[in-house]
């Protein structure tokens, strides 16, 4: 048998067993694919593929289907990762444009990957050390209930409802928001709680108590913003794949909730020569996910972020492999401007 024309064979049933969900024999093969062979050498090529570990027979059937072997010989095998359509990269600008809110734009990336790849997307957000202050407001709500936002110079947006003395009025809020981003703006997020506390020892008599209140929630949202944290879109996606788990799902799900589990997943992923990894079964270091697959890229300021996909290893690699990529790319021009 050829190395070409076993690869062939291989790719050939990693396709039908992606999309199938069924053991995939010689006749369906020669059916399906222009192999060029007879199903009699097809079936000589499967055995030799079967006692290289490559393919398995689930039962007694003739229907072969891929080993974690099999699917890592047919993605190491990918020479280069395919272009997405006309059409999907036109969706990915239209999904990911038309906001300027940084929460906003990674929620959207995360729903649009889960769409294209039908798996679970999974985004780590970027840590923005040397993220600065551009602009704090302060929204009176009435009742004692003060909505404090903070803007970076990142385009990200935090926000909480603190409730301060209800005798704070709203030229009261104008004066300590001018006072905090005399003391905050163009300052490093991580010092913002402690120079607004300075400026509350600066405040008249009568603003500092809601100051000292309204200083701590800006360092609140100041550490919020440079904290590790993971973002997923298409869990459900699993719902529709429990036949790929042939014990229970429970373990998967355990993993996705686990948030440090998937960051130490992400820091640990090391990118190939494509600009992408893929981690498949037991390559994955973690049990929860001896049976899932995942790809992901590096994105944003020095790629040091990661976004990608999760799945059974039944997955369609070159599609999930390409839309990881360009959404990827995509992401980080936005990050860029």
């Amino acid at each position: 048998m050829t190395v070409p024309r076993r690869l062939e064979v291989l790719r050939a049933i990693v396709e039908d067993y992606v999309h199938s969900r069924e053991p995939v024999g010689s006749k369906a093969l020669v059916e399906r694919h222009q192999l060029g062979v007879s199903a009699a050498t097809i079936r000589n090529d499967m055995a030799a593929l079967e006692e290289d570990g490559l393919i398995i027979a689930p039962h007694t059937s003739a229907g072969r289907i891929p080993t974690e072997q099999g699917y890592r010989y047919f993605v190491d095998q990918i020479d280069a990762v395919r272009p997405l359509s006309g059409a999907e990269r036109r969706a990915i600008q239209q999904m990911l444009e038309g906001t300027n809110d940084l929460d906003e734009v990674l929620e959207r990336t995360v729903r649009l990957l889960a769409q294209l790849t039908n798996q679970v997307a999974v985004l780590q957000v970027p840590q923005f050390s040397n993220a600065t202050v551009r602009h704090i407001e302060l929204v009176g709500l009435g009742a004692g209930q003060v909505l404090t936002v903070l803007i970076t110079n990142t385009g990200k947006v935090d926000q909480r409802v603190v409730l301060v003395p209800p005798e704070t009025t709203d030229d009261s809020l104008a004066s300590l928001k001018a006072a905090f981003l005399a003391a905050t703006s163009g300052q490093r997020l991580e010092n913002i709680g402690e120079l607004a506390a300075v400026a509350c020892d600066h405040l008249p008599q009568s603003l500092r108590a809601p100051g000292k209140i309204l200083a701590a929630a800006l360092g609140t949202l100041g550490d919020n913003s440079v904290i590790d944290r993971i973002i997923l879109a298409g869990t459900a996606n699993l719902a529709r794949s429990t036949g790929d788990f042939p014990l229970t799902i429970t373990p998967v799900l355990e993993a996705l909730e686990e948030q440090v589990v998937l960051l130490r997943l992400f820091s640990e992923m090391e990118q190939d020569a494509r600009g992408i990894t893929v981690q498949i079964g037991r390559e994955n270091p973690y049990g929860g996910l001896a049976e899932t697959s995942v790809v992901a890229t590096g994105y944003g300021p020095g790629a040091s972020a990661k976004v990608g996909v999760l799945g059974p290893t039944r997955m369609d690699y070159p599609t999930s492999m390409a839309a990881v990529r360009a959404v990827a790319r995509y992401l980080s021009r936005i990050l860029a401007d």
